[in-house]
């Protein structure tokens, strides 16, 4: 497959035809970097993964790759949804449990608890948990409205004093829920959500972000050409030394 490829700050851009190709691609990548780190004896790898259908090729990759030995992966994810137990069909945990977990030999996965009686608490808890070890890989996307993670326009702080936190979703990351077919009304989808914070996520050693879809065009845009701010979250991956970005045609379509 052929990738167009530019660089926009420390950022390396993969253009492709289709999703599909961006998948493969991306999904290529990531195995090759969790397998190299895994040359050495006894490293436990450990990654952070975004729950959303732009992921959905990439995870597919992943679990069909026989060269990863998942039993040495330590595995935690980016978001919930403030109210929405584990087991909910909604849920981020449950995505990834569908998409990849239940399907390798995981090692460990650490499941953020939508449900827990003090919120604040349960954040504190899964900082914990990711401040035992470096992040080696994060795998990730951006929002429609350029968040990452759930780190959204009004409340992202690229300074944030901690690793998790409490947040309340704008109107357009409860719009998108939707028109990823996730919930069927607006009214469905939860309004707070516990989210990893910029700081979190900059500190995995390699990004892996993709972004497939005309609804992103915009916020891909303003990634690569906007000023970096936290007006555009994700913007700030601009400044990552070792992350991709992988966008397909109709992502990149206000690029041209």
């Amino acid at each position: 497959m052929d990738a167009k490829e530019l660089e926009v700050g420390t950022l390396k851009v993969y253009t492709f035809e289709n999703r599909e190709e961006l998948g493969l691609y991306a999904g290529k990548k990531a195995a090759a970097r969790i397998k190299e780190l895994q040359e050495t004896p006894d490293k436990i790898v450990r990654m952070i993964f975004a729950s959303a259908p732009s992921q959905l090729e990439t995870l597919a990759y992943l679990r069909k790759d026989e060269g990863i030995d998942w039993s040495r992966v330590v595995a935690f994810h980016m978001d919930e949804y403030v109210g929405i137990e584990k087991n909910h069909p909604q849920s981020f945990a449950s995505f990834l449990e569908q998409n990849l977990f239940d399907q390798v030999n995981i090692g460990q996965v650490h499941f953020i608890n939508g449900i827990a009686e003090d919120p604040q608490a349960e954040c504190e808890r899964y900082e914990a948990l990711l401040k035992e070890a470096p992040i080696d890989i994060v795998c990730l996307g951006i929002g429609e409205n350029a968040h990452i993670a759930f780190n959204e326009p009004h409340l992202a702080d690229f300074a944030d004093p901690h690793f998790v936190k409490l947040v309340d979703l704008d109107l357009t990351s409860r719009q998108q829920q939707v028109n990823d077919g996730c919930f069927l009304t607006l009214e469905e989808v939860p309004t707070h959500a516990i989210t990893l914070t910029v700081p979190a996520l900059f500190a995995g050693q390699s990004l892996f972000c993709m972004v497939p879809g005309s609804t992103k065009a915009a916020a891909v845009h303003a990634t690569l050409n906007g000023e970096i701010t936290t007006e555009i979250p994700s913007s700030i991956l601009r400044t990552h030394p070792q992350v991709s970005l992988f966008i397909d045609k109709d992502s990149a379509a206000q690029l041209n």
